[in-house]
């Protein structure tokens, strides 16, 4: 795709990266037949292909304005664009580009701004979000049905083992998952543990910054990744094999950690070398399969469908990682129809576009349930908690299955 860029984007770091993305775009239109949104309303604006063009018009110093700003909102970030795209065109980056531009030109309303800010400000703070949900949680009963369904219930973590092993590896305890679903983490450290890892946290990282970063505060997302590293570099630097992700969210965006942070010089090194330590759980767990042959499946939980996150599937293309794993050890896992759709939590869209991640999780939700499993597992808290909502049978982080294995479902 042909791109003039304007005045104000020639010549810069910003410009030239978008006009690079632009020139990939051959607009096939392949992409729209894999896009959730394009499919729910039928708009070509509303698809990836509409909004390169959208994004085309703002690098080259066309007119926009709060159209082309509600057409950039609806889009999930799913990126099953960039899986379907024969041209590997970065739509999820030039998307990131483009939003954050829009964000600093055209002015929301003031009630939409501030709604955004305390979103981002309230979910990633380490006293505010705990203390609400808590809150929240005690008065479930007393909530209206829809509010309380999105309020899951107290979870106890569980024992996390000491660090015994020689090999160490460092978990990322983030945001909103440590109040949501303690136990995902401590699962976690226990599975690694019996497969001979120790499993360390550093108190100091929190939000990767995808919270911030999905809701155009740029700079605020990169104050957060420039934290995570300066809490991370001393074992980084040490003995530490892995930063392993236990949600997908997460795990594509500290990925490109060395991408949000090329152009500071302080940290563009830094971030490349947290980034080349970045791995999912499942990851790990799939290098030590030979282990896994004397592990059982729980008989109780034993027919499970797996619905692989965007973040997992398109955004870090881990596709048939997680599922090969549940088999080896025993689980029958139960094919569904269009398992590569968003189910329409993607952060804090489920919040903010409402309708539309309402639609998706209904359909999504159709296709789980009609397998007949009696359980959905996941892998990232916010599929989990926005699936769990409305759906009839448990929904849990996949490790569970790994670590509750001779337990009685709750």
């Amino acid at each position: 795709m042909q791109t003039e860029l304007s005045a104000a984007w020639r010549n810069t770091a910003v410009g030239d990266e978008s006009a690079q993305i632009l020139k990939t775009c051959v607009h096939c239109g392949f992409c729209n037949a894999t896009c959730p949104t394009y499919q729910l309303v039928g708009d070509e604006l509303d698809g990836p292909r509409g909004r390169i063009y959208l994004l085309k018009n703002v690098f080259e110093g066309g007119e926009f304005g709060t159209s082309t700003q509600t057409h950039l909102d609806r889009c999930l970030t799913c990126r099953a664009c960039e899986t379907t795209c024969p041209s590997g065109v970065r739509y999820g980056r030039l998307l990131e580009l483009g939003r954050e531009i829009v964000e600093e030109h055209v002015a929301r309303p003031v009630g939409e701004r501030l709604l955004r800010s305390i979103l981002w400000r309230v979910l990633t703070h380490r006293t505010a979000f705990p203390l609400l949900l808590s809150i929240g949680q005690r008065l479930r009963p007393l909530l209206p049905r829809r509010v309380a369904q999105k309020i899951p219930s107290p979870v106890v973590a569980g024992d996390w083992p000491p660090a015994r092993h020689a090999r160490r590896m460092l978990v990322l305890d983030g945001c909103v998952q440590q109040s949501l679903a303690p136990n995902i983490n401590s699962a976690v450290a226990r599975v690694l543990d019996r497969l001979g890892i120790s499993l360390l946290r550093e108190s100091r990282a929190h939000c990767c910054g995808a919270l911030p970063l999905h809701l155009s505060a740029g700079e605020a997302a990169r104050d957060f990744m420039r934290r995570n590293i300066d809490a991370w570099w001393p074992l980084v630097m040490s003995d530490v094999e892995a930063i392993v992700m236990t949600a997908s969210g997460c795990g594509v965006t500290v990925r490109d950690y060395a991408t949000y942070l090329a152009d500071d010089p302080a940290y563009a090194r830094k971030a490349e070398q947290v980034a080349s330590k970045v791995r999912d759980v499942a990851e790990i767990v799939a290098d030590e399969m030979a282990a896994l042959a004397d592990w059982e499946a729980n008989t109780v939980n034993r027919d499970v469908v797996f619905h692989s996150p965007c973040s997992l599937q398109h955004g870090q293309q881990l596709r048939g990682v997680v599922e090969s794993i549940l088999s080896t050890v025993g689980y029958r896992l139960h094919q569904f129809a269009d398992a590569h759709l968003c189910c329409g939590s993607a952060g804090t869209y489920s919040l903010l576009q409402s309708e539309m991640a309402d639609a998706l999780r209904k359909n999504k939700l159709a296709a789980l349930q009609a397998t007949d499993a009696n359980c959905i597992v996941t892998a990232n808290i916010g599929c989990q908690v926005h699936l769990a909502s409305e759906a009839e049978v448990p929904v849990r982080h996949w490790i569970e299955l790994l670590d509750r294995q001779d337990e009685e479902p709750s």
